[in-house]
């Protein structure tokens, strides 16, 4: 470990044993004694640590005055157990980052926090597999597409996407291009999407960026646009589906579903209420209903779908047509 990292140790080994020998210190920092004591009286008379040595004990304990409290050496100070919690973010950040594009500018900063621990290589590595996230049906986004569009949020800049189109009709995976204004990126089921102001259709749009064939920054600056704007406009449905008017549905769950289904989120904007029967109600906003039968799905035979008609056909209309799929004798 480098000097820093053996300031920050030493003190958090003070404040963990509250007194300690200069040959634990010796043996935790793998250093010289000679090294040791210059890095004390650096410590002391360059950085002001209220650090003493005590005959009685033997040892090196902060002095009377600082005992209980916080000393502070310049710059970032982290706690063990904020050590742990950084390392450990790292590796939720790793799920989200596949092909290594952020993990790779972050990993000086992580080898400074291990060294801080004062953990080696093996230490390190099996902190972070302590942590596990599974991902199901994740869609891959190109890393230098991420890195572009990133840095050109990050930059106020504009950007001209090659765009695949999705959805149904005769445009559907057709290629087009786009010049966007960056508004945020969102991370939603495994997949990243992208805020943008279109300049075509002059207005918000939300783009995949798995879909995004190309993306070069450019000079011109980002148009800016309000986050209030942002949340009115793309955040009002359910799900990842943006733009329009939002209707609103109303679900009932069975008791037993409902034992799980009442502890989630849908949507920010829901509204619920457990009828007297044990069954659950619960009503969201969505703008199209995609995702949200989708989801209704996932319980198919626990909930009914009270409202609107709309949604009720379009339910039992997807209920009809998985039956129709099955083996004719399994009907």
């Amino acid at each position: 470990m480098d000097r820093t990292e053996r300031f920050y140790k030493i003190e958090m080994l003070i404040r963990a044993q509250e007194c300690v020998s200069f040959a634990t210190l010796l043996e935790a920092l793998e250093v010289s004694p000679a090294t040791l004591k210059r890095d004390l009286q650096y410590l002391r008379e360059r950085m002001d640590a209220p650090i003493e040595y005590d005959a009685l004990d033997n040892g090196y304990r902060f002095s009377q005055d600082w005992r209980g409290q916080k000393h502070e050496l310049p710059g970032v100070w982290f706690s063990e157990k904020e050590l742990h919690a950084l390392l450990t973010m790292n590796q939720l950040l790793s799920s989200l980052d596949e092909n290594g594009l952020l993990t790779r500018h972050l990993q000086p900063m992580l080898d400074k926090l291990s060294g801080m621990l004062g953990s080696d290589e093996a230490e390190s590595r099996e902190l972070t597999r302590r942590v596990k996230l599974i991902s199901t049906a994740r869609r891959r986004v190109p890393s230098e597409h991420f890195e572009t569009v990133g840095s050109a949020l990050v930059k106020r800049q504009r950007l001209r996407l090659s765009y695949r189109k999705r959805g149904r009709g005769g445009q559907a995976g057709s290629l087009g291009e786009r010049v966007v204004s960056p508004q945020r990126l969102v991370h939603y089921r495994n997949t990243w999407y992208l805020d943008a102001w279109c300049h075509q259709s002059e207005g918000l749009r939300r783009f995949a960026l798995d879909a995004v064939e190309a993306a070069e920054a450019t000079p011109d600056k980002a148009r800016p646009v309000a986050v209030k704007q942002l949340e009115s406009e793309l955040d009002q449905g359910y799900g990842i589906f943006a733009g329009g008017r939002p209707q609103r549905a109303c679900l009932v769950f069975s008791a037993e579903a409902a034992q799980w289904v009442s502890r989630e989120e849908w949507h920010p904007a829901q509204r619920s209420r457990w009828l007297a029967d044990g069954r659950w109600e619960l009503e969201v906003p969505y703008v199209d209903a995609t995702e949200l039968l989708m989801d209704l799905l996932r319980h198919a035979g626990e909930v009914e779908v009270l409202a609107p008609a709309a949604l009720a056909e379009a339910y039992e209309e997807r209920l009809r047509q998985a039956l129709q799929r099955l083996p004719r004798s399994r009907k």
